[in-house]
This record gives structure tokens, C-alpha cells and sequence, in this order.
């Protein structure tokens, strides 16, 4: 039996957060996210649902610029918070099939995305998810292998690369 956890099923679980962070509180959708503060929580929610419906559209660059996220929360400007989770909520079982058949890279969005939320709101959770642990193992790959060298990545709980790497990174979860 294998204990990775499903990438599939951690993307659902981090977009049923998402849509109860969403629904606990909409009000609150209108403070500014720190990680990008030129939008507003529900700012964030409409380019986490625009995202969705362009994957599944076919609409989706390499490099997902400014100009694309940009055109999905405009598009979405003046619907409430109830509408996107709608919507969000209506595309999943489209995105689940999809990602069935391309991958799981969604998943990325959705969990960094359900941090950045949860920082603009004050609200923790979601970090012993199995989603954070996937996505934090993508990253911390990406990261070693552009910087070409061995490196361990160490957390408080959780370590990355060969245990014999000369260079190691710790990092703090505070």
C-alpha cells in the first residue's frame, strides 16, 4: 500500500477549504492579501476560479503572466463571493477529469492560493494537509534542481534532498 497521498484527492480537499474559508466569512474577502496586494481576498478567490475555467477552456500560458491572472478577476469584478464558490464549485468535477488525464498542477494554485487567503484573513490551517505536503515536495524540487547542486532543505517537520548534501537550508514554519 502506498503512502503518498493522491494529488487528485488533496487538490478536492484543498478547494472544499477554500470554498468554507470562502462561505465562513465573505464579508471578509474584501481585506488585501499580502502576497498580492493589489487584490483583495475575493480578488484572489475570482483568479483561483478563473484559473480553473481556463484550464478547462484550454486557455492557460506557460507562464501564467500578470495580463491572464489580471483578465480573471476582471472578469469575475462584480460577482459576490457566493457566486465564485458556485463557480468554482460547479467546475470541479470538470477539473478533477481533466487533471485524471494532464496532471495535477492545479493543485499548486490551490493550496499556495488557500495560504495566501488564509493570511489575508488571519485564519491558519491547511498546512498538515496532504496538499501542502505535496506542493512544498514539488517546490523544494524545483528549487534544487535550479540552483545544480545537492542541497537539504530541512523544516520542523518535513526535509528535503540526500542527507550527505554539503549545503543545507533550514527553515522556520512561524
Amino acid at each position: 500500500m502506498s503512502t503518498t497521498p493522491e494529488p487528485i484527492a488533496a487538490w478536492q480537499e484543498a478547494h472544499d477549504r477554500v470554498c468554507a474559508l470562502a462561505e465562513s466569512d465573505p464579508a471578509a474577502l474584501e481585506a488585501r492579501v499580502p502576497a498580492t496586494p493589489d487584490w483583495s481576498g475575493r480578488d484572489l478567490l475570482s483568479h483561483m476560479v478563473g484559473l480553473g475555467a481556463d484550464v478547462l477552456g484550454g486557455d492557460e500560458p506557460d507562464d501564467h503572466n500578470p495580463a491572464w491572472t489580471q483578465a480573471q478577476v476582471e472578469a469575475r469584478r462584480g460577482h459576490s463571493v457566493a457566486d465564485l464558490v458556485a463557480e468554482w464549485r460547479a467546475l470541479a468535477p470538470d477539473l478533477i477529469e481533466w487533471m485524471t488525464d494532464h496532471g495535477s498542477r492545479p493543485l499548486n494554485d490551490a493550496v499556495i492560493h488557500e495560504q495566501d487567503l488564509r493570511s489575508a484573513l488571519g485564519v491558519p490551517g491547511g498546512r498538515d494537509s496532504a496538499g501542502f505536503a505535496i506542493v512544498r515536495d514539488r517546490r523544494a524540487e524545483k528549487f534544487a534542481d535550479a540552483i545544480d547542486r545537492p542541497i537539504r532543505l530541512v523544516g520542523e517537520s518535513w526535509s528535503f534532498g540526500p542527507d550527505d548534501a554539503p549545503t543545507r537550508l533550514r527553515a522556520a514554519t512561524a
